[in-house]
């Protein structure tokens, strides 16, 4: 288990525009690509940054996504960190051995609990 480097960090928002403009227009981040999840209730803008990774702002488009009662709890902000990992499989294993809280698992991504991070979603995905 190794977490090899960082991934992306998922900003949200409450107003897309707004969010998109802020950082395409105020702080000069080339917006790659925009994108609508039905399933996740979400807006999404992609950043690529210039050494690797990627910013991604989301907006809900629901009240009732995730998002939305992130939003509506704990106002704008950092929403997710993610990190890439060597090996998932022994990431989770070696995780739910130190009792960390985990989320999604089974899948090609694993989120570390809030709880487990000091309020911070930490995102786990495997980089081939």
């Amino acid at each position: 288990m190794a977490i090899t480097g960082f991934d992306h960090v998922v900003v949200r928002v409450s107003d897309f525009e707004q969010g998109v403009a802020t950082y395409r227009d105020g702080l000069g981040l080339k917006l790659d690509r925009t994108a609508q999840s039905e399933a996740l209730g979400i807006k999404q803008a992609f950043f690529n940054l210039p050494d690797g990774g990627f910013l991604e702002v989301v907006a809900p488009t629901s009240d009732e996504s995730a998002v939305g009662r992130a939003v509506a709890s704990r106002g704008e902000g950092i929403h997710t960190f993610a990190m890439a990992v060597d090996d998932l499989a022994a990431t989770v294993a070696a995780l739910k051995a130190n009792d960390v809280v985990l989320i999604g698992e089974g899948g090609p991504q694993v989120f570390v609990h809030p709880k487990s991070a000091h309020g911070v979603l930490l995102q786990l995905s495997q980089k081939r």
